[in-house]
């Protein structure tokens, strides 16, 4: 019943039957990664969508521990819960195993990842820490082939951290990540009041301990019901503007991403541009506008 009645909501809400300001419900956006799953340790044998020879293991894997952070999440008060594959293009999340209470979508959502204020909560599902982070398991950049750094206001950041600033200029507070010990310490450094389901400890980039499967989806529940319980405590990153972004693409990169000369766009050097803007979606539009 509680299930229905979620799905019933959302699709009024959306419809435009009834005006969000008036229903406000707990919608969570569930940012579902792949690299920071328990058992994870290698791309090329594991998560690289497809061509992995254990692909299919790792798709099971990450749709359990998303069972378990949906579920935590209704436990705890949620009344939407949406999910966006965002792993390797979306190729990752098997919707026939999936909660029936859950929304799901894939990464084609734009480069605001179809985020509003009609979201309360944001979650970052099995992810994993910035390129060069300390014992972080399978870090990367924001592309794997494409950037090399990316620098917001002259501070180094990485996925996690860009989408936990584009989802406080909606007013969005990031309530929770799963994944690595590493990617827990970047996510507090932003949001000090934000949990962690910690579900591996990273010796180097491909070598760590990790949970079980089965203990590793306990803690994730558990703590996404903590964190849900714990909305009002935990506020929205708030970066002030104007914003300045800097990126230092690969070889690669430069040859692939079309850049366009516009207000705001100024290229630095043979591999660095920097998109200014009003604020980090201004910013970060200029940037992605050069895909």
């Amino acid at each position: 019943m509680r299930a229905t009645r979620s799905l019933l909501l959302a699709g009024a809400v959306c419809s435009g039957l009834l005006p969000a300001q008036e229903v406000k419900p707990r919608k969570i956006f569930i940012d579902a990664d792949g690299e920071g799953m328990a058992g994870i340790f290698h791309v090329s044998t594991q998560v690289m969508p497809i061509t992995a020879p254990r692909y299919q293991e790792s798709r099971r894997l990450v749709t359990g521990e998303l069972n378990a952070a949906i579920a935590g999440l209704f436990d705890g008060g949620a009344q939407i819960v949406d999910i966006a594959d965002y792993h390797s293009g979306g190729n990752t999340v098997a919707p026939l195993d999936l909660d029936p209470r859950v929304i799901a979508g894939n990464s084609l959502r734009g480069p605001l990842m179809g985020l509003d204020p009609s979201y309360s909560a944001y979650v970052f599902l099995a992810f994993h820490s910035m390129a060069g982070a300390e014992r972080g398991m399978i870090a990367h950049g924001y592309s794997w082939t494409e950037i090399q750094n990316i620098w917001v206001n002259g501070e180094w950041r990485g996925e996690l951290g860009i989408r936990t600033m584009l989802a406080g200029r909606f007013g969005i507070p990031v309530i929770m990540v799963s994944g690595d010990e590493a990617v827990c310490k970047e996510l507090r450094q932003m949001v000090p009041s934000a949990e962690c389901a910690v579900v591996k400890w990273g010796v180097h980039r491909t070598f760590g301990y990790s949970l079980s499967h089965a203990a590793a989806c306990d803690v994730i529940r558990k703590t996404a019901r903590r964190a849900m319980e714990r909305l009002p405590e935990i506020r929205p990153y708030r970066l002030p503007g104007p914003v300045e972004v800097r990126v230092e693409f690969t070889p690669e990169g430069v040859e692939t991403w079309r850049q366009q000369h516009q207000e705001g766009v100024e290229k630095l050097d043979a591999r660095t541009w920097v998109y200014r803007g009003k604020d980090i979606v201004d910013a970060w539009l200029k940037f992605r506008h050069a895909f």
